[in-house]
């Protein structure tokens, strides 16, 4: 199996440090509905996860949740809630989107609040080695301490410096410097710590995490491609600054951006499409085919043509991998053939596209053997075998246009009979969604739906 390691800018053959393989992948930023560039990411991981488990290996998974971060703080602040109520929000959205996209739950999903003793710890060593300093409550790591800084996104630190910013109040030795700790502000949650009150910067709270629960080496650290500068790149410094190892990590992979015509589809820029649009609209195996009939490290942009390309497809193979046989003789199909296509497509960099046209051979070949009333239960398990390595389920969506449409027309009439003041008839529309599994959450936006 060889993997594109962004490090090394090469194919490189994988093989793990010890008999376990240790990932992390960085996780979300809670503060609003996650879109599908998100699913795109979580697919690709989840399927290389998956991979990794079809070929023998055991993998311990962490993904983390930064729920401390500016962007997080300014949506509470706004909205005039703690910050904690809408990660937990977001975060529980999350979790059941991720469920009905058949995404493998990681091992742990550690959150950066619960984790603040750690950071103190590793900010305090980065301090006595002479990789940090305290400045006005802030606490600055000294990128020019790392002779290596920038070996993974191949920037100059004199470039970065030339056109890094100092924010009022900010007392760098140096403008390429990043915040390890930020001193406490009105409005912010904060911790006590050495350096006084104030909360975590964003870059030590992936290293802290991953130090706690996978050690001082990963096997694969993942993310978005808009992570490699300066995300993983302070990652790296930090960590290997703080336990003396080299290297960090042994492969970092990287996923394209899904785009939005030119643009990555992106919260701050506003050009979402929800991950629960796509569930509802073209189902989880449709949104999968969607994300793995392009390459990961390329980019894919979305078109509501290629998800419903995706919707049909997922279909195909459905039929394929359930329609019954015949009864006559075993179908002749080269079952082992089709298996080792696979396998060598996904040992190729995750050539998802490569593996999946084998397995629309596969079925396009079960599909005649059926039509000759042949018996398909071997090519059938066969490609429930490996589309089950995709993390594709194969199974009819459960409504034809999903509920979301009817749900959306009874939260309406909901809202219209608390603007009556008929609220004894808007709480048994509350209390029969409620027992259909379907939570209304009333808040400064308007009222929102999740099932859970």
């Amino acid at each position: 199996m060889r993997l594109y390691n962004t490090m090394s800018r090469r194919l490189e053959e994988f093989a793990p440090s010890g008999d376990e393989v240790k990932i992390y992948v960085c996780g979300i930023t809670p503060y609003d509905r996650a879109h599908l560039g998100h699913a795109m990411s979580y697919i690709i991981f989840d399927v290389l996860r998956r991979y990794l488990e079809f070929l023998g290996f055991r993998v311990k998974h962490v993904q983390n949740y930064t729920d401390i971060e500016d962007k997080l703080i300014m949506r509470a602040n706004a909205q005039g809630v703690p910050v904690s109520e809408l990660a937990t929000r977001y975060i529980e959205e999350f979790d059941e989107e991720m469920r009905e996209l058949n995404i493998t739950p990681a091992h742990l999903f550690p959150r950066a609040t619960q984790e603040i003793p750690t950071i103190i710890e590793m900010i305090e060593g980065l301090v006595e080695k002479g990789h940090a300093y305290q400045a006005n409550g802030d606490v600055y790591f000294r990128v020019r301490s790392k002779s290596d800084y920038g070996k993974l996104s191949g920037r100059d630190v004199d470039s970065m410096r030339a056109g890094a910013r100092v924010e009022p109040g900010e007392r760098k030795e140096d403008p390429a410097d990043f915040a390890l700790w930020k001193g406490a502000k009105e409005g912010e949650p904060s911790w006590e710590s050495p350096w006084g009150p104030g909360r975590p910067g964003w870059h030590i709270e992936c290293s802290a995490m991953s130090f706690r629960y996978l050690g001082e080496t990963l096997d694969i650290h993942g993310g978005g491609q808009d992570l490699i500068f300066p995300h993983h790149e302070n990652e790296i410094a930090q960590s290997e600054a703080y336990t003396g190892t080299q290297p960090f990590v042994r492969y970092w992979l990287h996923n394209g951006w899904l785009t939005f015509g030119e643009e990555k589809m992106s919260k701050s820029l506003g050009n979402i499409i929800t991950i629960r649009e796509g569930l509802e609209k073209y189902g989880a195996d449709g949104v999968r085919l969607f994300v793995l009939t392009s390459h990961y490290r390329s980019p894919l942009s979305y078109s509501e043509e290629a998800l419903e390309s995706g919707k049909r497809a997922a279909e195909r193979l459905r039929l394929a991998a359930t329609l019954p046989g015949g009864n006559g003789p075993p179908a002749d199909v080269p079952v082992e053939a089709y298996r080792e296509r696979f396998v060598e497509a996904m040992d190729d960099d995750l050539n998802t596209p490569e593996a999946l046209a084998a397995l629309f051979d596969l079925a396009r070949d079960l599909n005649r053997a059926r039509d000759e009333g042949r018996a398909i239960e071997e090519p059938q398990a066969t490609l429930h075998e490996l589309a089950a390595v995709l993390g594709l389920t194969l199974r009819e969506p459960e409504t034809a246009m999903g509920a979301a449409p009817f749900i959306d027309l009874l939260v309406r009439l909901r809202n219209d009979l608390r603007a009556a003041k008929q609220f004894e008839q808007a709480d048994r529309v509350r209390a029969g969604l409620g027992e259909l599994g379907i939570t209304l959450e009333d808040g400064p936006e308007g009222t929102r739906w999740r099932r859970g």
